[in-house]
């Protein structure tokens, strides 16, 4: 579990043990990394003017490749929107050898730094960094080539055989490899390798890449490019990939969590998209709560549901980190989790070393929330304290985004290819070539065949004083108490609950779940004594919310019964969780784009699954 160690000899040549080959030479590998990829592949020209370009790459290894491509692509005043670099690697190294591999170019040393800044959490599994403002995505697919391969779809426009030696190696360059490669490539798709191998070559050419002997830089005498250009006709296994290639107007329904997310994510694609609601601001609904937790599910199986958490979460974490002021808007203060006795399993695999960024708690984490040393709990790393609100403001600020309040959306209607929009009185209050629903329990007016259920929701929340000694950190398990958020210049807000009344829609708070929350405090934390009073001296005040939630209790990304009409509903009590991660899921299927989960967890998200 631990980073892939790199022995750096004496020349500073990096250097595999596991493999017994090294990454590259000392010198020249930018120059390798120029002529044999991006020149085999003839980029960047190959870019110039399209809205996307999408490599695939075999093996990551010290990010060479990705860093230069990055490099390029930003020194070209042609440059696609968006660009997609996909990689494959079963043994990711640390951040310090990334920082010292590109170290001897000055032209890279600030990208690294950026790219080692996400480089954290690298469990099996996929992985999606972001970078310039989100048009640099790096999916990073950690495990077996070939699984890894199997678990992601899209076409590329360009593929990097990368990685070490076919001898040292050889189950990168395997036949069953490369034909896994060759069902990414789409006609004209480019190629480029390092290696001259004959087996290699002969496996290309039987998957119907047309090849190209090219002179390679010293220490290498050759290098490898090719054209995928079949003899045959392709076919392809299940229906085409949907693919716009030319954004438009999209109109999406609801101004919460999940409407701002898939609103920003389609601007950056070039969309002009109008997000209309029934209220006269954003965040009106259940999205509006004055502050909320984002922590991970873990389970000792590693069940679906923490799978998509960890992936969730850190969709969000880029976004938050770009848009917001950590401290004002958000914290990245971690999360402890207290647990039933006895339950503070993880995975067999982890330890509190990483990667992975949760375990159980220790005697001074818990001494620091100021709980007792045999408190059983787990302590999130990844996790802290948001503000929705103020996140739901950024993303509808995108260029691309309009927000239009006192919008309710009554019905719509499909002709001649274009959606229109109309109120309760019949005004026509917008037209777009497509629709996404993202109106929360709402939703189901315009998307009856999905499983959708309203659940209440009620937090207690009141303003901090001098005598309460309320721990720095959230604190959640059965209920939550967040403490110190500030708000305005010199006042800090806390905030606790919260109640779950399912296929309730009541907004009005009730004395029941104001108790209810009440003992749950008291349960929580030992200083949440001096907060329960206060519900009796009238200091506490309520806010109520109605989620929504689906039948499994997973989020509804993917498209409905009418052609252009598509649903993102249903994050449930997850919304900072789930929110970025199923807009970005949406985009790309829209957009035939690298999807940012593996294949199974992509389909557990879909609303096809709802469909017997």
């Amino acid at each position: 579990m631990a980073a892939e160690p790199v022995a750096w000899r004496a020349d500073g040549v990096p250097y595999s043990e596991r493999f017994d080959d090294i990454y590259h030479t000392e010198t020249g590998a930018l120059a390798q990394s120029r002529h044999v990829f991006l020149g085999g592949c003839g980029l960047p020209e190959a870019w110039a003017g399209r809205p996307q370009w999408r490599i695939l790459e075999t093996g990551f290894g010290l990010g060479l490749n990705f860093l230069t491509t990055w490099q390029a692509w930003r020194a070209d005043a042609n440059r696609p929107r968006l660009l997609h670099f996909v990689s494959v690697e079963a043994h990711p190294v640390g951040p310090e050898d990334l920082l010292r591999a590109a170290g001897a170019y000055p032209e890279l040393a600030l990208l690294a730094k950026e790219l080692a800044a996400q480089w954290q959490g690298l469990l099996p599994g996929f992985h999606r960094l972001a970078f310039d403002q989100g048009r640099v995505l790096l999916t990073l697919c950690i495990g077996d080539v070939q699984a890894m391969l199997r678990a992601q779809r899209f076409e590329a426009d360009s593929i990097f055989l990368d990685g070490f030696s076919p001898q040292q190696n050889p189950a990168m360059w395997s036949p069953d490899t490369l034909k896994a490669v060759s069902r990414f490539a789409r006609q004209g798709t480019g190629l480029a390798t390092w290696t001259y191998a004959r087996a290699v070559r002969d496996a290309l050419s039987q998957n119907g890449f047309q090849l190209e002997r090219r002179e390679g830089l010293p220490p290498k005498r050759d290098c490898l490019a090719g054209v995928f250009a079949p003899a045959w006709t392709v076919r392809r296994r299940g229906p085409a990939a949907e693919h716009i290639e030319a954004p438009g107007r999209c109109a999406v329904i609801g101004a919460g969590l999940a409407g701002a997310a898939v609103a920003a994510s389609l601007a950056r694609r070039g969309w002009q998209v109008t997000v209309l609601d029934a209220a006269d601001r954003p965040a009106a609904g259940a999205s509006g709560l004055p502050v909320g937790v984002m922590a991970p599910h873990v389970s000792p199986d590693d069940a679906l549901l923490s799978r998509l958490t960890r992936a969730g979460i850190r969709a969000t974490w880029i976004e938050l980190e770009r848009l917001l002021a950590q401290g004002r808007d958000w914290r990245a203060s971690g999360v402890l989790e207290r647990r039933p006795e006895g339950d503070t399993r993880v995975p067999a695999e982890w330890s509190d070393s990483g990667p992975n960024e949760s375990w159980p708690a220790s005697t001074a984490q818990l001494a620091e929330t100021g709980l007792p040393a045999d408190t059983p709990a787990l302590w999130h790393a990844r996790a802290g304290w948001v503000r929705p609100s103020r996140l739901i403001e950024a993303w509808l600020r995108e260029p691309g985004v309009e927000f239009r309040g006192n919008a309710a959306v009554a019905r719509v209607s499909h002709s001649a290819a274009v959606w229109q929009l109309f109120g309760d009185d019949g005004r026509l209050l917008a037209e777009a070539d497509r629709i996404v629903v993202a109106a929360g329990f709402e939703s189901g007016r315009f998307a009856p065949q999905l499983p959708l259920q309203p659940v209440r929701g009620q937090v207690a929340w009141g303003r901090m004083t001098g005598e309460l000694a309320l721990p720095a950190t959230p604190l959640n398990g059965d209920g939550h108490l967040i403490a110190h958020v500030p708000e305005g210049e010199d006042a800090l807000l806390w905030l606790a609950g919260a109640t779950f009344d399912r296929d309730s829609t009541e907004l009005a708070p009730n004395d029941a779940d104001a108790a209810a929350n009440r003992e749950r405090l008291k349960r929580l934390h030992p200083a949440a004594a001096g907060l329960a009073a206060s519900f009796d001296r009238g200091e506490a005040n309520a806010w109520v919310g109605v989620r929504c939630a689906s039948g499994d209790r997973r989020p509804l990304v993917g498209p409905l019964d009418e052609d252009g009409l598509w649903a993102c509903t249903a994050l449930g009590s997850r919304g900072l969780s789930f929110a970025a991660l199923c807009a970005e899921l949406l985009a790309a299927q829209w957009h035939g784009e690298p999807l940012p989960l593996p294949v199974n967890l992509a389909k557990a998200l879909g609303t096809q699954r709802t469909r017997a």
